[in-house]
């Protein structure tokens, strides 16, 4: 089952299987101020040199903005890179949860990442794990 995030989601409710999914178009100015933020001026990332490549990390971002709204605390990620995101993709990431287990302190999920571009191809595969505080 595949859901976009909706505020009223309980991590609680987020059992094995469940699917998140955030949908969002990358422009040439959210690649400029991503290169500003983080410092990775590289000329595929800038305007004025051709086609901007979307650097991985704003690629990743759209995961992580589903974990944000969940209140997530990561305590691992990793990401496998697959192809360039260029400015006006618009990219959709679907987060699915592998697993759910309530601790003391939380809930702990641990979560597959996989990002497409709008023509379904794989751009990123990721996985993270961490908590839902209680």
């Amino acid at each position: 089952m595949s859901r976009p995030f909706n505020e009223q989601t309980d991590p609680g409710t987020l059992g094995v299987g469940v699917v998140l999914r955030e949908e969002r178009t990358i422009t040439e100015a959210d690649i400029t101020e991503f290169a500003r933020l983080a410092g990775d001026q590289g000329r595929h990332h800038l305007p004025g040199s051709g086609r901007q490549m979307a650097h991985g990390l704003l690629t990743a971002s759209l995961a992580t903005k589903i974990g944000g709204q969940l209140n997530f605390i990561a305590r691992r990620m990793e990401w496998e890179f697959l192809r360039p995101v260029w400015a006006g993709d618009t990219i959709t990431a679907l987060v699915t949860v592998r697993g759910s287990t309530e601790t003391r302190s939380g809930t702990r999920l641990d979560l597959g990442i996989e990002i497409r571009n709008q023509d379904g191809e794989t751009v990123l595969l990721g996985e993270s794990t961490g908590v839902v505080r209680h």
